[in-house]
């Protein structure tokens, strides 16, 4: 089932294309975010779909793929047609949050809350959005140092920090269950690669990181909590009062 709540926006997905290749990196992400999917989800920026079929091989039973990119959408389209479990929308999540409120286990951002300008509006939607107890998942870009043409690039407003993202999301109402500092190794050849040496992503340096590096440090980061990271994972619990 697909809709348009008329939010299409201009995002080629350059990035979102090398990223396919990330077969593991996803998998890895979606491990974590698992215990507080619930049955009835929304994916923000869901791209292609690589992450839909994740969250739905993860137990969501109902998921509302939502997509604003005029670019990006006939892809996602494409790749959940013919899944009853699924509803596709061309739109930002604000125009979509009025006719879900109160409905959705939990809302999910992969890569995605970076691109929005404004990320308290959004997360005030997502909170209206949500049942009492329900989850925002977040997958985010960390560490400002690490800020390249390539971020501004594709779109990045920022790169996040432990303490601000707390911060944006108690402020927005949540209770943070999770948030920890997510791929430990990435911060080196994205210093070099990206900030230093000016390159863009591709699908073979990807490819490379997520075949032979993704396996061995996600095993150690799920046993170990690491002291900084690429990236950062939070889970925001909407009170159930």
């Amino acid at each position: 089932m697909a809709g348009d709540a008329g939010g299409a926006v201009v995002y080629e997905g350059r990035d979102l294309e090398a990223m396919s290749f990330a077969h593991n990196y996803h998998r890895w992400i979606v491990g974590e975010l698992a215990p507080f999917l619930g049955e009835r989800a929304a994916e923000v920026g869901a791209g292609s779909g690589d992450v839909s079929r994740l969250l739905l091989d993860a137990g969501v039973r109902h998921l509302l793929a939502v997509e604003p990119s005029a670019e990006m959408f006939p892809r996602l389209r494409d790749s959940v047609a013919g899944d009853a479990r699924v509803d596709a929308w061309q739109a930002l999540f604000a125009d979509v949050a009025p006719e879900v409120a109160g409905t959705l286990d939990s809302a999910v951002y992969v890569n995605v809350l970076e691109h929005v300008p404004d990320d308290a509006a959004e997360l005030a939607h997502v909170y209206r959005a949500l049942k009492p107890g329900g989850h925002v998942c977040i997958f985010v870009p960390a560490l400002s140092w690490l800020y390249s043409d390539f971020d501004a690039s594709i779109g990045h407003f920022r790169r996040y920090h432990r303490a601000p993202l707390r911060k944006l999301l108690e402020r927005s109402g949540f209770e943070v269950v999770r948030l920890r500092w997510f791929d430990l190794a990435g911060i080196l050849p994205w210093l070099v690669v990206f900030r230093l040496m000016r390159r863009r992503l591709t699908g073979a340096n990807v490819s490379a990181y997520d075949r032979f590096v993704v396996p061995v440090l996600g095993a150690l980061e799920r046993r170990i909590p690491v002291p900084i990271g690429k990236n950062l994972l939070a889970v925001g619990r909407k009170p159930l009062g």
